[in-house]
């Protein structure tokens, strides 16, 4: 969408071919965060900083496996990109305030954080086309709005006097969405309706349920794309170039087992179901040099019979830890999700069993915190047992045999956590000390705000396995969104953005936002590139009143 924008606004015929009945896809599921430093939203909020820092940080986290041309344009232009939403859609971002980089301890990092996420908005103005959004990745009912910096306080239940303020907070303006007739949107969906409103601004022509099969090359070039339709085969023309944005392949098993760490499995993504690989594939068919295909946006989650549950704050609250089927712990459980389950395969990869791994809690950290959705104190539904997902004991001895660990291991695991807990240091793997490990934690737990003994029976262990967002492998392109191959020239023709290109994060994951402020990016990039080109072929007009055919984005 911010591709076709930006091809309109620049005077392309432009028309976006959609593969499902809905418009947003995985980013309409997400949280909604956009990671652009230094962009207006920042700036308004005071936290602009000096572009030479967000540089040394991706240049201290991300290296060389993506070179350093493409992730500077990206951080140069990605501010330009907002502004140029700002005035072409109703979207709106504002700052989140102290949602840290994830690897704020890094050159160039910040502890106050880079994030901005959509203010909400009435999405009456779509009308029928609101039917059209991808489903939500949680059902809530309608004009609950929680952004992220609700979450942050309402995870934390009664801990402290925000969440319940913040929850009367949400209540209320459900309560007055309702009473005026308004259809309210936050996070991933805000920024979904936000700019399928510019293109119907913009006079953008959507086809759904039209899915690409192959590209149509000619001469060398890329000139346009086949695709079915209703049943039927059908070839769209491009005068221009293509545009791939088709995200992922995280719901391709094949694909996944031909590339990703073992073991994996469709059923752990939280991305959109119709994300699998498609452009990727048909990229691969023109020349396309591929990279990152063995590496996704991973986060911890949890199996639910409902679907999977990426386990977010759960497991950076005090009094939790995840242990790997040796009964031990492996790695700092407040990690940022990518990192942590980096640290699940590396540790499969040894030949000790890390998964399934599990989170262990007690029965306080039940009754203190939100977990999975529901609300502290609520016992965990009956089909979460029978479907193995939660298993409960009387003793940690009893819990371990349960899940099959070794007994003595899981009570000297927790024993040795228990007196990290109480000195405030995790002498094993630090958790705690990054100012992101804080941003989940318990700030009355004292004197680590997330290291808390678990001693309160009953005690559960729950699953989790190696989950993701969606796949980050891709397409190699170019600082200006060109598609290359292996050789370092360009496949003529063709561009991409987002999770079907190899990812400007490369292994790592900036902070919250990585994963759509690059797609905004390099979407405009693509359309600016193509434009461009466009100026050069035509002798200085862009434009072109030719209706046989139509660019597509």
């Amino acid at each position: 969408m911010s591709a076709a924008l930006a091809a309109a606004a620049r005077g392309l015929d432009t028309v976006l071919l959609e593969k499902s009945s809905y418009f947003g896809g995985s980013t309409a599921r997400s949280g909604g965060g956009v990671w652009i430093p230094n962009n207006y939203a920042l700036q308004a909020a005071g936290q602009g900083d000096d572009p030479e820092l967000s540089k040394l940080y991706l240049d201290s986290i991300v290296g060389d496996v993506v070179p350093k041309v493409r992730r500077d344009t990206y951080l140069e232009r990605g501010p330009e990109v907002l502004d140029f939403i700002r005035a072409r859609t109703p979207l709106r971002f504002t700052w989140v305030p102290q949602y840290a980089d994830y690897h704020p301890e890094a050159p160039g990092g910040r502890a106050a954080g880079r994030s901005a996420e959509p203010v909400p908005m009435d999405a009456r103005f779509l009308g029928e086309e609101l039917e059209r959004l991808h489903p939500q990745y949680t059902k809530a009912p309608a004009n609950l709005i929680v952004t992220q910096a609700d979450f942050r306080k309402i995870s934390l239940g009664l801990r402290t006097v925000r969440g319940p303020l913040t929850m009367a907070k949400v209540l209320l303006r459900r309560i007055v969405s309702l009473l005026r007739g308004q259809k309210m949107f936050a996070m991933g969906n805000a920024i979904a309706i936000g700019l399928r409103k510019g293109l119907m601004d913009a006079g953008v022509p959507v086809h759904y349920d039209t899915e690409l099969t192959d590209l149509v090359i000619e001469d060398g070039r890329v000139v346009g794309v086949r695709v079915r339709r209703d049943g039927e085969e059908a070839v769209v023309r491009a005068r221009r170039g293509v545009i791939l944005g088709s995200g992922g392949f995280e719901k391709n098993l094949e694909m996944r087992e031909k590339y990703q760490p073992q073991p994996t499995s469709v059923d752990w993504t939280t991305g959109s179901q119709f994300n699998t690989g498609g452009g990727i594939l048909a990229g691969i068919a023109a020349g396309a040099q591929t990279d990152l295909m063995d590496d996704a946006w991973w986060g911890p989650t949890i199996p639910l019979p409902s679907g999977p549950w990426f386990c977010l704050a759960e497991r950076n609250l005090p009094g939790s830890i995840i242990v790997n089927q040796a009964g031990q712990r492996f790695m700092n459980e407040a990690l940022p999700y990518v990192e942590a389950v980096h640290e699940i395969y590396r540790g499969e990869a040894t030949g000790v069993g890390h998964v399934p791994a599990w989170m262990v809690i007690d029965q306080r950290y039940r009754n203190r915190y939100l977990f999975a959705g529901l609300s502290p104190r609520q016992p965990f539904p009956g089909r979460w047992y029978k479907n193995g997902t939660v298993v409960k004991a009387a003793t940690l001895e009893e819990l371990a045999a349960q899940i099959d660990v070794p007994p003595g291991a899981l009570t000297e695991t927790v024993r040795r956590f228990n007196g990290f807990a109480e000195t405030g240091v995790d002498a094993d793997f630090h958790r705690g000390e990054s100012a992101y490990d804080k941003y989940y934690s318990d700030p009355t737990v004292k004197p680590n705000p997330s290291l808390h003994v678990i001693d309160q029976a009953p005690f559960y262990a729950v699953k989790i396995v190696p989950g993701d967002l969606g796949t980050k492998g891709g397409l190699v392109t170019d600082e200006r969104a060109r598609v290359v191959r292996a050789d370092g020239s360009v496949v003529t023709g063709l561009y991409a953005a987002g999770n079907c290109s190899a990812a400007v994060m490369g292994r790592t994951y900036a902070g919250p936002g990585a994963t759509i402020g690059p797609a905004l990016t390099f979407g405009y990039l693509a359309a600016e590139t193509i434009a461009e080109e466009a100026v050069t072929a035509l002798g200085g007009d862009a434009t072109d009143d030719d209706t046989t055919s139509r660019e597509t984005a």
